[in-house]
């Protein structure tokens, strides 16, 4: 019994940790495609770990592995890519039905927006007090 209980957790633990992995990788592809990311000197991959911890604080579920924050993830992770989709009208429907109402969806967009404005103001902030503490 102890040996299928572990095999579960494991199981669940390595789809929770793809599932964060792709949202991460879809932060990081638009982050690449930034004209500001590229402006202001900022890496990419600083401003992903920034709006993956900032988005995910705001998302469903009330800790890292809870289901509801996989689905979650899986969600945002559909939003970001709608670009790529093949059939971007049908994708949009699913992620109205996925978030389980327009509005839902709306405000998980929201929610990536706002964690993008937070993180450009932080990652811009702390450029500059490196510039100060240089001179």
């Amino acid at each position: 019994m102890t040996k299928l209980l572990l095999i579960f957790l494991s199981a669940f633990l390595l789809s929770a940790c793809a599932d964060k992995n792709r949202y991460e990788q879809a932060v990081f592809e638009q982050m690449q495609k930034e004209q500001d990311v590229k402006d202001y000197h900022v890496t990419p991959e600083h401003m992903t770990d920034c709006v993956v911890a900032t988005t995910s604080a705001n998302m469903p579920g009330a800790f890292p592995f809870d289901p509801k924050r996989m689905t979650a993830y899986r969600n945002y992770t559909k939003m970001l890519t709608l670009s790529t989709a093949k059939d971007p009208k049908k994708t949009m429907d699913e992620l109205r039905s996925d978030f389980g109402s327009a509005q839902e969806l709306a405000e998980a967009h929201s929610n990536y927006t706002e964690s993008l404005m937070t993180c450009y103001s932080a990652v811009i902030m702390e450029s500059e007090e490196t510039e100060k503490e240089k001179k």
